[in-house]
């Protein structure tokens, strides 16, 4: 990236993106990024010199001030942790968020080529996919520290798996209703807490002990996840275009929450997931994570190594 260190980071709002990926980044190669919302927009003057990177999107009046101001901006980029630019990979999201999609990310491909801008991505799959582009890739980090002593897993009498999805994860979630349906039904001390709207509730409607928490802004998801209280979390991942794309981030979270993990098996998670030392590894296969889930409920030890095997990750 150019040499000088003042960065604009333009972001809709604080994100797991930034956090987890272009923070980290940018701190580590020096910068001083200098975070920005849609409407808050530098000066001429600011720009001169600065590096941009948007995150996912491309507001309107960011792309006009960076059109007009091009000549005098050191760098511009673009970071993606999905796959924006093909809209195949949006087929089967909610309507409103496959317009989003469209609208702030995908037709802007031709204008980020003319303005010379750079990719930046989350994992090797979006990589290799847009090699064209010659994309740098960016490991995820933690956005903060776990205390070493925070939290043990010991078995509260009350024990909540949860899964923490956007509206991105439909299909992840409808998978997993089933499986919820089953570990409920064989474990009274279960309570199942999941992120959605009205159709979430529906889904899991008529099911036991089921915590359906409206979606929230992300600096308020991230202190609600690290107060205790969470047990196992859960990071199932249907083979589909969309999750192609995805970063292991939901193992971060996880372990934020002081909970353990139950993880798709595969490329994925298994870039960071060791079966049996920091999480469990599991096929996509509905009866083998009821049983995974299942074991952990039972076994206080096995879920105090693998949360020890994690916290030693971030």
């Amino acid at each position: 990236m150019p040499g000088d260190k003042r960065c604009f980071v333009v972001e809709e709002g604080e994100n797991p993106s930034t956090d987890y990926f272009v923070m980290p980044f940018l701190r580590e190669q020096g910068y001083t990024p200098l975070r920005r919302t849609f409407s808050q927009l530098p000066t001429a003057g600011e720009l001169q010199g600065a590096t941009v990177v948007f995150v996912r999107y491309l507001p309107g009046p960011w792309r006009a001030l960076v059109t007009q101001h091009r000549a005098a901006i050191a760098g511009l980029y673009l970071f993606m942790d999905d796959d924006l630019f093909d809209w195949r990979a949006f087929i089967g999201m909610p309507l409103r968020y496959q317009a989003k999609l469209l609208r702030l990310s995908w037709r802007h491909r031709g204008w980020l080529r003319s303005q010379g801008a750079k990719l930046l991505v989350s994992t090797p799959y979006l990589q290799s996919k847009y090699a064209h582009w010659q994309p740098q890739l960016l490991p995820a980090r933690p956005p903060e520290p776990v205390l070493a002593g925070a939290g043990t897993a010991e078995s509260p009498p009350v024990m909540t798996v949860f899964y923490h999805g956007s509206a991105s994860h439909g299909a992840d979630l409808r998978w997993l209703r089933p499986v919820i349906a089953e570990v409920l039904e064989r474990n009274e001390k279960l309570v199942f807490e999941v992120i959605g709207n009205a159709a979430v509730n529906r889904l899991f409607r008529g099911l036991p002990r089921v915590h359906v928490l409206h979606p929230m802004k992300w600096p308020t998801y991230r202190a609600l996840v690290q107060r205790p209280g969470r047990t196992i979390g859960l990071a199932p991942l249907l083979d589909n275009r969309f999750n192609r794309a995805r970063a292991h981030t939901k193992f971060f979270d996880i372990t934020l929450a002081g909970a353990v993990g139950v993880y798709a098996r595969g490329d994925i998670y298994g870039d960071i997931v060791r079966d049996g030392e920091n999480g469990l590894l599991v096929p996509m296969e509905q009866g083998a994570w009821a049983e995974a889930i299942l074991r952990l409920v039972d076994d206080a030890a096995l879920r105090q190594r693998l949360l020890e095997g994690a916290r030693a990750c971030l």
